[in-house]
């Protein structure tokens, strides 16, 4: 075997790629069903997928930034169409797998697959962690944080899309499962296997933590449904009604014909106009009577004074004005002097996150905000009231008052 020349290996070479030949249609069959499924989308259509994918996303990516505290860079995305079985063939990877519904707004569903590594990352961020040591595997708690982060994701994308298409979009809480598409099990359920799909794919950077890939895919009907929305098509514009305007039209119609009457009197005003002209001998000494106007409202006022001068008018007589603090009455407190009150007392406060809570235990110490000998706080029902000191009473806590709160400092409080 070691003196084969390289004619001979290359001789077997090919000979083995013939003997493999079973397998090389398959492979072109592929191809073929790839180039034919592409062909169910326009290059228009896939365009303005593009367009709600990246519109939609953006947003997400500032919600997730919030909840991870830490800059997050979704990409523009690519859109092709496949099946599922190509999609689980092209990513043998653990994946975790939200499935969202949409309930107003556009009929069908959602998929949003991310890589388990970068769920996991997510998780540790959600729990306080700085994302460089996360957990290998995803337990309930991590896969509830993510699903938390991925509601709050999806939610965003249903509010941008409510904005894009006019018209108000709602979706169903969504379900979260951790699937290995490199085995068996079905990515969802939610789609058949071999219908073909719209898959959008994103790239998803965390600021050096994670630089990956994560993937949105809808049924092939739900896609096109979204772009006839985008385009201003869909139900909503389908329902303006045309027949409307013809009786719109029809009613005027006889409006005209009732002005046309009415210029033929007006030809005869002009006629008596020269008739007029003595008129304004008339209004003149009409105009000229209001001067006598003056004269009867004086009288008049001047009447009115004359009546009132009979009556008998006496001056408005107050009580002298006292600095004397006003007496409650003490009947009205003993009404409530029997109603119960909740009487706190607090020895101090902290704040610890989701991680530091989880790992409490039988034991721990948790360290609060009040140095050792400083005075506690009295809340009655809630308000802060006064300040006193521990003490010990027959093997009882109890509180000595050392301090009241002053009322204007009770009223900042609130």
């Amino acid at each position: 075997m070691a003196d084969l020349s390289q004619e001979e290996i290359d001789a077997l070479l090919n000979a083995q790629a013939g003997g493999g030949s079973d397998a090389s249609p398959s492979v072109e069959d592929q191809g073929a069903s790839s180039a034919d499924l592409s062909g169910l989308l326009s290059d228009m259509e896939r365009d303005a997928l593009g367009e709600i994918g990246n519109i939609s996303m953006g947003s997400a990516a500032t919600t997730l930034s919030v909840l991870l505290g830490h800059k997050v860079n979704i990409t523009t995305p690519s859109v092709h169409v496949d099946t599922m079985s190509m999609i689980q063939d092209q990513y043998p990877l653990p994946y975790l797998v939200v499935e969202v519904g949409y309930v107003v707004g556009i009929n069908g569903n959602n998929v949003l697959a991310i890589q388990a590594s970068d769920a996991c990352i997510i998780a540790d961020l959600m729990m306080g962690g700085d994302g460089l040591n996360p957990e290998t595997e995803l337990g309930e708690i991590h896969m509830s944080a993510v699903g938390e982060a991925m509601n709050q994701m999806m939610g965003t994308v249903a509010t941008s899309l409510s904005t894009m298409f006019n018209k108000k979009v709602d979706i169903s809480p969504p379900k979260v499962n951790l699937i290995d598409l490199g085995g068996d099990s079905q990515m969802t359920d939610l789609m058949n296997q071999d219908d073909p799909i719209v898959k959008i794919s994103f790239r998803m950077e965390v600021d050096g933590l994670i630089d990956s890939e994560i993937m949105q895919i809808l049924p092939l009907d739900v896609a096109k449904e979204m772009v006839t929305f985008l385009m201003g098509g869909g139900a909503d514009a389908a329902e303006e009604p045309v027949p409307e305007p013809a009786p719109a039209v029809a009613a005027p119609a006889p409006a005209p014909a009732a002005p046309a009457p009415a210029p033929a009197p007006a030809p005869v005003a002009p006629p008596p106009q020269p008739a007029v002209a003595a008129a304004p001998q008339y209004a003149a000494p009409q105009y000229a009577a209001p001067p006598v106007q003056p004269q009867y409202a004086a009288p008049a006022y001047a009447q009115t004074s004359v009546v009132g001068a009979g009556v008998p008018v006496q001056p408005a007589q107050f009580a002298p004005l006292t600095n004397e603090p006003v007496t409650v009455n003490a009947a009205n407190i003993s009404l409530i002097q029997d109603v119960p009150l909740q009487v706190t007392v607090e020895l101090g406060r902290t704040k610890k996150s989701i991680r530091e809570i989880l790992e409490f235990s039988t034991g721990s110490i948790i360290e609060l905000d009040k140095l050792a000998g400083e005075p506690v706080d009295i809340h009655v029902n809630g308000q802060l009231t006064a300040k006193g000191e521990v003490v010990v009473i027959d093997e009882n806590f109890g509180v000595r008052i050392t301090e009241i709160v002053n009322p204007l400092d009770r009223i900042q409080s609130l």
